[in-house]
């Protein structure tokens, strides 16, 4: 929408107390890693992969029974989702983390993250209203808990909530205490471009590169902003300057080779296109823009 994604950077909350740092890092890391899989949205956040080790502090020995068991289901779910890659497990984990407390935050915010992952694995899976639920009772917890608002921001526009998701990322993307505004700006981006608003998408996109001119995610949706609002010139350049970006995550962003072709066609630089198309069929000829691509080389007439 996502990220993850930053990456999905340095965690986005600001100075709060120890229960809010303890995980803070890790729930940055959780975001962009769930947030990955999204193809359309997140690829947002810049949330390519970001696996690092998650930090985490313990509630200490005078901290009653049921918050030190929530905070160790807590650790449990983490493990599963980041070094085992077994989202299940972690959700429910992560549910017996908020069963002994209904406090935690972080869990909450986490549980939000894991039916994203759900919803880029499977439509059938995808539980979008528990993912709002989720992520609006850990902003609800921590109203300063940044990272869950840009969450939040994230499910609403896969909701199609439009508005609901401006009202949330725009502030988030002045908030001068969030340390990733890209991700925000970019989301937000994101959230006019879908809403069929161009002008403001464009700004907004224009704001998230600027902040983190390495965020190819946010040129790539600058290019879509800007090839719906018939610039193809400038498309191309900034569809350039997403996949032309010195990371590898970058250079496989498959839906960004795709568009480039699309406005090659459009300009009918033949070749170029063809170019682009082979790049996106070889990155994965399966994935639905990887078959897209295939079947834009065998019917094109450019």
């Amino acid at each position: 929408m996502a990220r993850c994604e930053r990456r999905f950077a340095p965690p986005p909350h600001a100075a709060r107390s120890r229960k809010g740092q303890r995980g803070a890092r890790g729930q940055q890391h959780h975001a962009r890693w769930a947030l990955a899989g999204l193809s359309r949205y997140i690829l947002a956040s810049g949330l390519t992969v970001c696996l690092a080790a998650c930090t985490r502090s313990t509630r200490g020995s005078n901290a009653p029974d049921s918050d030190r068991q929530s905070e160790s289901e807590y650790d449990v779910a983490r493990d599963l989702f980041l070094s085992r890659h077994d989202p299940r497990g972690a959700l429910a984990h992560a549910q017996k983390a908020v069963e002994f407390n209904d406090q935690n935050a972080d869990a909450h915010h986490f549980i939000a993250l894991i039916y994203l992952y759900f919803c880029s694995a499977s439509p059938l899976e995808c539980r979008l209203p528990d993912a709002e639920r989720a992520a609006r009772q850990a902003i609800k917890l921590r109203a300063d808990y940044r990272e869950a608002q840009n969450t939040l921001g994230v499910i609403l526009i896969q909701e199609k909530k439009y508005d609901e998701a401006v009202a949330v990322l725009g502030p988030l993307s002045r908030d001068i205490l969030y340390q990733t505004p890209w991700d925000a700006w970019g989301n937000l981006g994101l959230a006019y471009l879908e809403k069929g608003s161009l002008d403001e998408a464009v700004a907004a996109l224009r704001r998230s590169v600027a902040a983190e001119p390495r965020f190819c995610v946010g040129n790539f949706r600058l290019g879509l902003a800007l090839e719906k609002k018939g610039d193809l010139t400038a498309a191309r350049e900034a569809l350039s300057l997403a996949v032309e970006t010195n990371r590898p995550e970058c250079q496989s962003l498959q839906d960004a080779f795709e568009a480039r072709a699309r406005v090659y066609s459009k300009s009918k630089n033949c070749d170029l296109a063809k170019g682009d198309w082979e790049k996106c069929r070889d990155i994965s000829p399966v994935s639905p823009a990887g078959q897209r691509c295939v079947a834009s080389l065998k019917s094109s007439l450019c």
